[in-house]
């Protein structure tokens, strides 16, 4: 295993809740890319969507990959369009061991509220689409998938297992 460990997939895969179960069972501590951003910005991600547009946001979140690819003994969960912009997420495959947390895209908008999530609230079939056009990027970049189990903790369990092999 590398220096850390990062998390991609679609919005609503559970990157975040598997993310901080992952990092606390391997010591590590836990980032999660969107939130680091919103911080930096004291600002919400639908907020910089809305008034600055999806380009603005996707620069800071390389900004952020950057940052966070020269520290150690991180979980990182990247925000779902994250891997689509190569410099992005080169410099975090650099530094950690990829995993793609893969949900089927029906039951993430059927069970996952897009409420704060300014590209998941195009609509389900909008939605659909995108996971059909990232998901050969995840399987790119990914140097495991791993199915999203019943429970967060199954998931993380099976993360831990994939790393250990």
């Amino acid at each position: 295993m590398k220096d850390n460990v990062v998390l991609i997939g679609m919005m609503g895969c559970g990157k975040s809740t598997v993310g901080a179960l992952l990092a606390k069972r391997l010591g590590f501590a836990f980032v999660d890319t969107d939130q680091y951003i919103e911080a930096a910005m004291g600002r919400t991600i639908p907020d910089i969507f809305a008034k600055e547009g999806e380009a603005v946001f996707r620069d800071w979140e390389l900004g952020a990959a950057e940052e966070l690819a020269l520290g150690k003994k991180q979980v990182i969960a990247c925000g779902g369009g994250l891997p689509t912009r190569c410099d992005s997420i080169a410099s975090l495959k650099y530094s950690g061991t990829v995993i793609f947390l893969r949900r089927d895209p029906g039951e993430i908008y059927d069970n996952v509220s897009m409420k704060d999530r300014p590209l998941g609230r195009q609509g389900r079939e909008a939605f659909l689409e995108r996971y059909a056009a990232r998901e050969p990027i995840y399987l790119e970049w990914a140097d495991h998938v791993v199915d999203v189990q019943p429970t967060p903790v199954e998931t993380t369990e099976r993360i831990l297992e994939v790393l250990k092999a």
